[in-house]
């Protein structure tokens, strides 16, 4: 069997690939909110109640990841202008934070590691996870109808989301060394949107002569 089989749209978008899809992230989406819980519950406690969508970081975007699945498994696009716009959105949402938030964690983990903290099997399993969450993405952007201009919307929130995060000390739980180090992971963070802005938006470059090249 050729290894471009695993590449191509035939496979990716068949529906037994996507229900798998959506059913791992799904299970992921619960697994990172319940992970988040003591967070989100301390948060309700201490902060302001419209701070708590900005806690959990990565559960938010494999949610926004298994919508657009959603939407790859139903085929059939809005008949509305807003229907698109949302759709549009919600597949730039799903992509760029899973970019992101993949990275970023995978980032935390190993730089907690790399300051003595113990690597235990749950954090192997982040890394492969978050690993997984920004290969998706930018494997599947090809199969949306996602723009640029949504991207743009898309950054503007994770713009927000790390004010939020860092200036009112509701970024997710770090290993306890890297609080030593903030302004670095601080400056890493709003890093990694400015990134995943550039490489979702190439990804859709490479997607549009793609299709050009095709017609």
């Amino acid at each position: 069997m050729p290894l471009r089989l695993f590449w191509s749209r035939e496979f990716l978008t068949s529906r037994n690939m996507l229900w798998t899809l959506l059913i791992v992230n799904v299970l992921g989406t619960i697994y990172g909110y319940i992970w988040y819980g003591e967070q989100i519950e301390w948060t309700a406690a201490n902060k302001p109640l419209w701070m708590l969508p900005f806690v959990p970081d990565s559960p938010t975007a494999s949610l926004f990841f298994s919508l657009s699945i959603v939407y790859l498994l139903v085929k059939a696009q809005p008949r509305t202008t807003i229907g698109r716009v949302i759709r549009a959105i919600i597949e730039a949402l799903g992509v760029a934070t899973s970019v992101k938030y993949g990275i970023w964690a995978v980032a935390m983990i190993v730089a907690g590691a790399s300051e003595g903290v113990s690597m235990e099997w749950q954090d192997w399993m982040l890394i492969v996870s978050h690993l997984g969450m920004a290969v998706e993405g930018l494997l599947y952007l090809r199969f949306m109808s996602v723009k640029s201009a949504a991207v743009g919307v898309a950054v503007g929130w994770l713009l927000i989301n790390d004010m939020v995060d860092y200036r009112f000390d509701v970024f997710p739980w770090l290993p306890k060394p890297l609080y030593d180090h903030l302004p670095i992971v601080c400056i890493c963070t709003f890093g990694l949107t400015l990134f995943s802005w550039i490489v979702t938006n190439a990804a859709i470059v490479l997607r549009d002569a793609d299709r050009s090249a095709l017609r």
